[in-house]
C-alpha cells in the first residue's frame, strides 16, 4: 500500500515579479525625496521577495534609506539648516 506523491506545486508566475523595481523605486525614492516612500516600496519589495523567493535585500535597503530620510530632514527642519524650509 503505497501511495503516490502528490505533484509538486508550479513555479511562480514570473511576469508578476516587481521585486527589483519596488526595491529600486524605494532606494531611489528614499535616498533623493520621498522617505515614506521609500519605506512603502521597500514594503513592497520584501513583500514580493518573500512571495517569489527572491532576496528581500533591496526592499531592507529601501526602508534604511527612507528611515534615514526622514530623521536627517527632521534634525536639518529642528537645526534650521534645512535648505527648502523658509522661517522668514
Amino acid at each position: 500500500m503505497t501511495t503516490p506523491y502528490p505533484p509538486p506545486p508550479p513555479p511562480p508566475a514570473r511576469g508578476r515579479d516587481r521585486t527589483t523595481l519596488w526595491g529600486v523605486l524605494g532606494i531611489v525614492l528614499g535616498l533623493i525625496c520621498c522617505g515614506i516612500l521609500g519605506i512603502i516600496f521597500g514594503y513592497l519589495s520584501i513583500r514580493d521577495a518573500r512571495r517569489y523567493g527572491q532576496s528581500p535585500l533591496l526592499g531592507y535597503l529601501a526602508i534604511v534609506f527612507g528611515v534615514i530620510n526622514i530623521i536627517g530632514g527632521a534634525i536639518l527642519r529642528a537645526t534650521g539648516n534645512y535648505p527648502f524650509w523658509n522661517n522668514d
